[in-house]
């Protein structure tokens, strides 16, 4: 009779359809998507009877636009960066979400405040703050400043970079000494582009690259390169749960959101904002950071966040949000990326595939 009762009161304290359905999340898979099925799906599986398809991709966001367009879409929750919600949202490609009907923080605080800046879009709701950076072998050479991860001479050896123009233009314009807050003004520049190219130009002949999470890990594990640009949890994944002797280099981290969104016409249209309401609500979001270490959207979190799911190690000295770690830290800046990423991209591939 407890067990009905916590059932009943849990469901309604978020307004959750009891009816048993099945909705397919998409994210990103590897550290990430099993965090995301430990904190997430299984607790909601077993606290509504609704059943979780997890799909994995090396981009979520990408078969959204091709569904929504062919008028067969089966997804109906999506994890996705800003650049791509922003971009998706204007082309009318997701639905607009009600977040006035968020629940507040643990604290009271209502939902649209307790949001860290950049968390709550019309179209999205955040979940994580993570950070793309340079990662190493502790056993080998150790860079000091972001500039050493091109300079080939004091440290020889591969580069991971993930492939693509973002991330990669905004940390070869700060290796070349242009400060966090002035990258992007720089990079609205035509001279900006051209300084961010020319910086790749100097390592592009040892650089593999990257386009799926799991892969830099496995490259530094391989010993295929000696540094490489990396999501901090899937670092983090691979030092702590698997013992890898890696490092992460935390200046010049460069922070950027997760958020989930609901495709325009996704078949369990009300399914799906239910579990995006309680599983982005404070206890859910912090829960997460149990399982790897991005910091939870919400303010209200961060004093929930405790031990890693090994029980000893403490998270809080792991997560990019972590004061030590923002000194010199560039926040994706997402407006830039809406109006710029399609010019840039198309630059980047006309430069990979230039000789």
């Amino acid at each position: 009779m407890k067990k009905v009762l916590f059932l009943t009161s849990a469901l309604a304290s978020f307004g959750l359809a009891a009816a048993a359905q099945e909705i397919t999340i998409v994210s990103w898979g590897g550290a990430y998507g099993a965090s995301q099925v430990e904190a997430y799906h299984k607790p909601y599986m077993a606290l509504t009877g609704v059943k979780i398809n997890s799909v994995d991709a090396d981009n979520p966001a990408t078969p959204i636009k091709a569904q929504v367009e062919a008028g067969n879409v089966t997804i109906d929750v999506a994890d996705v960066e800003p650049s791509d919600l922003v971009r998706l949202c204007d082309e009318g490609a997701l639905e607009v979400l009600a977040i006035d009907e968020l629940p507040p923080g643990a604290d009271g605080t209502p939902a649209a405040e307790d949001f860290i800046e950049g968390g709550l879009y019309d179209c999205g709701v955040g979940t994580i703050v993570y950070s793309t950076l340079i990662a190493y072998r502790g056993d080998g050479p150790a860079p000091e400043t972001t500039a050493d991860f091109f300079d080939l001479e004091k440290i020889p050896g591969k580069r991971g970079l993930r492939k693509g123009a973002k991330y990669a233009l905004e940390l070869a314009l700060m290796a070349d000494g242009v400060p966090p807050a002035e990258v992007y003004d720089t990079l609205a520049t035509p001279e900006g582009v051209d300084r961010a190219f020319a910086k790749l130009d100097t390592i592009k002949d040892q650089v593999i690259w990257w386009e799926a999470g799991a892969q830099p890990p496995q490259l530094l594990a391989d010993g295929e390169v000696v540094m490489t640009t990396a999501y901090n949890g899937r670092i983090f994944n691979a030092m702590i749960a698997e013992g890898q002797p890696f490092e992460l280099f935390w200046p010049n981290q460069i922070l950027d959101f997760n958020l989930f969104v609901i495709p325009k016409g996704a078949p369990n249209k009300e399914a799906a904002w239910d579990f995006i309401k309680w599983a982005t609500d404070t206890q859910r979001l912090a829960d997460q950071a149990s399982f790897i270490s991005y910091g939870p959207a919400r303010k209200s979190s961060a004093p929930l966040v405790g031990l890693f799911k090994d029980g000893k190690t403490e998270m809080g000295p792991h997560m990019p949000t972590n004061p030590e770690h923002m000194a010199d830290a560039l926040t994706t800046n997402i407006e830039f990326w809406a109006d710029h990423d399609i010019e840039l991209s198309e630059r980047f591939n006309a430069w990979l595939a230039a000789n």
